[in-house]
């Protein structure tokens, strides 16, 4: 990274602190709307996914990951808070000293709560409105993501965001739409059908589980969300933000 691109991070990293301390309301309805983003993904990759799941379920399990993408694409071209790539972000600045390490922890938490929200209204919506009959497909998702070993969980976990950062990072760094488009989708597809885990897409997921599939464990979902955020933290803001910062060059 040429030290422009340093400085595009940093300064959305300050423009994500100072939104947050001026107007606290306008911040947490964008992280409210990236909730909402990720569930629009998690629905579309799940009917994808059902759709062949009885013929071809290699073929669901690629074309989900595609349009799984949308997610991030409606974040960067039309506008939410997200907390996995808020994890680079603001790490990044904190690492370059545009913002502090409290600062950092602010932003997380509040685009965490608010991507719960977004998530906890939408996901409601989509069962309120049939879950296109998902029961079945979802009931088999579900019980293979919480039967994930918690040490491969949080490893799944660091690498997703890994994956997700790198498309937050090119969606700020490109200047075209068609480009912050193509790598976004290469990216983002990436961490999908590779089965790691991203903790908002979760959120979605387990409200929905929640409500359609009987006898799930409250207690292991709590645990997965514990564990993936963890992981999810640790790939955005060690795994990649640091190393960034420190190999790019300097004014």
């Amino acid at each position: 990274m040429n030290y422009g691109d340093v400085q595009k991070l940093s300064n959305s990293a300050k423009a994500k602190i100072q939104l947050l301390q001026t107007n606290g309301l306008k911040y947490f309805l964008r992280a409210v709307m990236a909730g909402f983003f990720i569930v629009v993904a998690v629905i579309y990759s799940n009917v994808v996914g059902n759709i062949f799941s009885s013929t071809f379920p290699e073929w669901g399990k690629f074309l989900g990951a595609l349009v799984f993408s949308i997610a991030v694409l409606l974040i960067v071209l039309v506008g939410g808070e997200l907390f996995t790539g808020n994890n680079l972000v603001m790490a990044f600045g904190a690492y370059d000293k545009s913002v502090s390490w409290a600062d950092a922890w602010k932003v997380w938490g509040v685009s965490y709560v608010g991507n719960f929200v977004g998530c906890l209204i939408l996901a409601l919506i989509f069962v309120a409105a049939g879950a296109s009959g998902l029961s079945d497909y979802l009931s088999g998702v579900i019980a293979t993501k919480l039967s994930i070993p918690g040490v491969q969980m949080f490893f799944r976990a660091v690498l997703c965001n890994f994956f997700v950062c790198l498309g937050v990072a090119n969606g700020i760094k490109l200047k075209s739409e068609s480009g912050k488009f193509l790598m976004i989708v290469m990216c983002i597809s990436g961490f999908v059908v590779s089965g790691f885990e991203h903790s908002i897409a979760n959120m979605g997921l387990f409200v929905t589980c929640l409500c359609l599939v009987p006898g799930v464990s409250v207690a292991a979902m709590l645990k997965s969300m514990v564990i993936v955020t963890l992981g999810n933290m640790v790939g955005g803001a060690i795994l990649l933000a640091w190393p960034l910062r420190k190999m790019s060059a300097d004014k």
